[in-house]
This record gives structure tokens, sequence and C-alpha cells, in this order.
């Protein structure tokens, strides 16, 4: 049995016969990339409605299943809520693009393509500027684990403060989120904000972006109280991050949004 084999089954045996998410299989890489194409106009439609947005910054990334290293994101100054099917644009390493009509961020997707690059199998990838993630970061510190959901960032979230608050344009730039991607599935860049990436799917890497950013929010609220939080111990951290955290689950928590976006912005698709 696979690690996700694993992480499934815990939800699975009082499932049967039951409707339940699945996981998708293909039976073509053209299947497969309009699946994540799909998913990555919800992701974005997702970023939307948690306002996310500032201005024409942020964007999500996901590696085209047939060419590798190439990526498919959002168009640079097209909000969030206007991504579709086909204002798409897919991108090499260097930023530029080699399909679609508009334009890339090229000082945001270059750090996303140095990640993608230094790390194969890391499939999507997310960042927004979002207040309550930029505020988080500003102090430099981790999340505490202080709930069952900041625990499943327990020990795979890494600070780094690489001129953070510099903008990202030369492939030099960014080294230390490069390095810190290997051993962990969201980065706290100092005076930058967040970013998630996934091994699994851009549905997941969407999802744990959103909770990262509701962690930091919760965090940030406890701290201002003035009072010191009782913490989730170590152990029991671990725990959870294994059981509620894993990417898999991460893909199910975005499913039912999935289909909240299906049923309410069929535009989605166009």
């Amino acid at each position: 049995m696979t690690a996700v084999e694993a992480r499934e089954s815990v939800y699975q045996p009082a499932q049967e016969g039951r409707i339940f998410p699945a996981v998708p299989t293909f039976a073509t890489l053209a299947e497969e990339r309009q699946h994540r194409k799909e998913r990555l106009v919800a992701s974005c439609r997702a970023f939307a409605l948690n306002g996310f947005d500032y201005g024409f910054a942020g964007h999500i990334s996901v590696r085209d299943p047939e060419h590798p290293d190439l990526y498919w994101t959002n168009p640079m100054a097209v909000h969030f809520s206007q991504v579709k099917l086909s204002n798409l644009i897919l991108a090499n390493h260097e930023g530029k693009v080699v399909e679609g009509d508009y334009a890339v961020n090229q000082a945001g997707f270059i750090l996303h393509a140095s990640v993608h690059n230094a790390n194969p199998d890391i499939i999507a990838m997310c960042h927004a500027h979002t207040i309550h993630g930029t505020a988080f970061c500003s102090l430099g510190v981790p999340l505490d684990p202080i709930s069952q959901d900041a625990a499943c960032f327990f020990e795979d979230h890494a600070v780094v403060n690489d001129e953070g608050g510099a903008v990202t344009v030369f492939e030099n730039q960014g080294q230390g989120v490069v390095e810190a991607f290997r051993d962990n599935r969201a980065v706290l860049h100092q005076n930058h904000g967040l970013l998630t990436g996934s091994r699994h799917s851009v549905d997941s890497a969407c999802f744990w972006f959103i909770a990262l950013d509701a962690c930091c929010r919760v965090q940030l609220m406890v701290d201002a109280s003035g009072r010191k939080p009782q913490t989730v111990s170590p152990e029991k951290a671990r725990h959870s991050r294994e059981h509620v955290g894993s990417d898999y689950i991460g893909w199910l928590h975005f499913q039912p949004i999935y289909e909240q976006l299906v049923a309410t912005q069929p535009d989605m698709f166009e």
C-alpha cells in the first residue's frame, strides 16, 4: 500500500457504497491536460472568492503532463474571477509564453519556474499577496501548532528571508524558496507572502494555500489577544499532519469548492 492509499483508507471503509470523490485517472495525456487546466481555472476562481486579489499580483501554475518543462498559469492583469480556459497561458522556465494570447507575470512566474525546475515532482504552485499571509510573513517566524488546522503545517513549512521584499525578476533570486520546497509544502516568504506547492494536484496546492492563509489569520488574532495559547504537542501535531494534512486530503477538501464553482460559475470553461 502506498502512502496515498494509506491516507485514503482512513476515509474509505465507512464510505463503501456511498457517493464519495475518487482521484481521477486518465486514458490520455490530453485528458489529463484538460483536467489540470480546468482545476487551474477553478483554483483562480477560488482565490477570487477568498479575496486574494491584489491588482495583477498572484499566480497559480500547474505543470503540463506531456511537456513537464512547461507550465499552465493565469494570464497577467486578468482578475482571478475572470480567468477561464480560453485565456490560460503556457509558459516555459524563462517565463516566455509559448501558447496563449496574454502576457505572463515574469516577476513572479520565474520564481515558480525555478521551484518547478529544481523539484520535478512538484506539480503545482500557488502564490498571492493576501492580507493576513503578508502580515504574518513580515514577522519572520513559523506558525505555531495552535489548532488541528495549523498542525497540518507542522514541520512542513519554512520561513525564508532571502530578499522577500524585493521583486523577483532574475532566476538567481529566491534561491532560498527553491531550496525550502525540497522538504516542505509551504513557504512563508518574509516581507513577501505565502507560497504552497503540491506533488499531487493543483487542487491540493490551492486548498492548502487557502488553509495556510486562514492559519496566519488565526495566529495574528491569537497574538493580538496578548495571551499565550496552548499548543498541540509535537507528537499530536505530527499525527494530525500525516492523517489530515496530506496532499490527498488537500485534494479532497478542494472537491466541494470545485463543485460549488461549477454550479455557480459555468463561464469558467469558456
